[in-house]
């Protein structure tokens, strides 16, 4: 039995690249000028075989098993444009990436269909936005980072990862940054970061290699989903420093793989201690990368996708293996976290 074959979108390219770690096949529409979503296979990702660029004009024309939606572009607009009307009816997932911006509890979801599997990153975005009737399941992250890469922390200075943050402002707490290097040495990367005396952003294929050596990683987001440059330095055995918001709460755990407060003042002093004390430092290490490599692992996700995919579509195939996948998930899988609505979910497309 042939892979399953899915189209989605380029809109966050580090998400895609672990997405499409698996042997199910992902085709990616393309247009001239590249504009949002449609990049296809953009540059600064060793993009696996199984990853096929497609002119947008053609996907009408392609064979396709599920349609992964991922921004509400894709699912109000982008669909209606390039699908065909019986490509609008296969079994469908939309991906949201991100916690509801316009009020914390009471937003609504783009998407009410209970003929669609809407998937959060997070378990608390999944608490925070009303999805109606709409069947949902968490799929955590998963990360990889090079086998040759260990943290070794010897820069005394902390590291932030945020792209567009001064634009961003306060809700990635560009403010929080400005005043915590005020009395701690932090470097910033990432898109747009010149702004605010950074270094640019640094490609996805050197991040690793270029954060291990500072002391510990400083994250001063308010409220948005838990970034994978936060699960991807854990996995290399960075400190994590961050306020204790949204998701961090449970992926940071004080005094053992980094420290979470929402008082930045004491926040401060424990970053001061981080360079202070490098046997510290290198103790919280060694527990953050091993939480890592239990909680964000790659297999655990690669399987986790493939459950929602065969749910969705009543398609269980051999092929459907995560590409050297042998060890039990250490996260339930999305079945198991769907709630009941899911049990008569009609897979293989609309009733």
């Amino acid at each position: 039995m042939r892979p399953l074959r899915i189209l989605t979108w380029h809109i966050h390219g580090s998400y895609l690249y672990y997405l499409v770690q698996s042997s199910l096949e992902f085709y990616l529409p393309v247009k001239p000028g590249k504009p949002p979503g449609y990049g296809g296979r953009l540059s600064g990702f060793p993009w696996p075989d199984n990853v096929h660029d497609v002119p947008a004009e053609e996907v009408r024309h392609q064979e396709f098993d599920c349609i992964l939606f991922q921004s509400q572009q894709n699912y109000l607009k982008d669909q209606y444009e390039i699908l065909s009307e019986s490509q609008r009816q296969l079994p469908r997932i939309y991906l949201e990436h991100d916690p509801p911006r316009s009020h914390p509890t009471d937003t609504r979801h783009v998407v009410d269909d209970r003929n669609i599997l809407l998937v959060q990153v997070t378990a608390f975005n999944d608490l925070m936005w009303d999805s109606g009737s709409t069947p949902t399941c968490v799929i955590e992250h998963g990360v990889i980072v090079p086998e040759d890469v260990r943290y070794t922390g010897e820069l005394e200075k902390g590291l932030v990862v945020v792209n567009g943050l001064y634009t961003r402002g306060r809700r990635l707490g560009a403010d929080v940054f400005t005043r915590v290097r005020d009395r701690i040495p932090l470097d910033l990367v990432g898109m747009g970061s010149e702004k605010m005396g950074g270094s640019g952003e640094i490609q996805h294929d050197r991040l690793s290699a270029f954060e291990s050596r500072y002391r510990f990683f400083f994250n001063p987001i308010r409220y948005t989903s838990l970034g994978l440059a936060v699960c991807e330095a854990m996995a290399i055995g960075m400190p994590i420093v961050a306020l204790a918001t949204t998701e961090m709460v449970t992926v940071v755990e004080n005094g053992v793989t980094g420290y979470v407060d929402t008082n930045v003042n004491r926040l401060i002093e424990r970053m001061q201690e981080l360079l202070d004390r490098p046997d510290e430092a290198h103790r919280l290490s060694a527990n953050a990368r091993r939480y890592a490599q239990e909680r964000f692992n790659i297999q655990r996700f690669a399987r986790d996708w493939n459950e929602a995919f065969a749910l969705v579509t009543g398609i269980r195939a051999g092929e459907q293996e995560s590409k050297g996948a042998e060890e039990t998930s250490q996260i339930p899988n999305p079945k198991s976290q769907i709630p009941n609505p899911l049990s008569s979910f009609p897979a293989g497309g609309n009733s």
